[in-house]
């Protein structure tokens, strides 16, 4: 289902891929992905929300060549309840930003990391999110991750994987572990 180009892959038909739920690997299930496309030769641009601390994957992503990632959020834990402006307003600016890059064909591939949590927790309107999704050039592969995804995003997606947590090690006490959690 794609055509080679100049030594890069195009894509006839893209899609939209949710990954969600309350197990680990949502987020590493996306990067595997954009490094396989990255491999391929496609461009792949991350937008992550609610996340502003540097993530071990980033020293990685940033010697892979058509992979980029921008960050809008602090490193600090969001209140579900009564979010700080700061957070909402970096939300915004994240959800803003990838419209534009969604929009300007830069990209074969945007990840949109934690963006159902983002909308979970009234940071961005579901209603905008899905008006994205609807929008979406046909080309774009277009993947969202993060828990609570709402049933109108899944409704839009085209593949959805749901990580059930089965057992872990933070349940016998561990702490998150540099390299493997983070």
């Amino acid at each position: 289902m794609y055509t080679i180009h100049r030594g890069e892959i195009s894509l006839k038909k893209g899609y939209i891929h949710v990954y969600t739920g309350p197990g680990k690997g949502k987020t590493t299930a996306a990067l595997g992905l954009g490094i396989r496309a990255a491999g391929a030769g496609m461009k792949v641009h991350m937008v992550q929300f609610m996340k502003g601390r540097r993530y071990s994957e980033i020293d990685t992503l940033e010697n892979i060549a058509n992979f980029t990632i921008s960050q809008h959020g602090r490193d600090d834990f969001v209140s579900k309840e009564k979010p700080d402006r700061v957070d909402i307003d970096l939300a915004k600016k994240g959800f803003n930003y990838s419209k534009e890059i969604v929009n300007n064909g830069k990209y074969d591939m945007i990840i949109l990391d934690e963006i159902n949590v983002a909308v979970d927790y009234n940071l961005i309107q579901l209603k905008d999110v899905i008006k994205l999704l609807e929008g979406k050039p046909k080309k774009l592969e277009l993947i969202l991750t993060g828990r609570y995804a709402h049933p109108e995003i899944v409704r839009c997606a085209d593949l959805v994987t749901e990580m059930l947590e089965i057992k872990h090690p933070y349940q016998q006490g561990v702490e998150a572990r540099k390299g493997i959690d983070f």
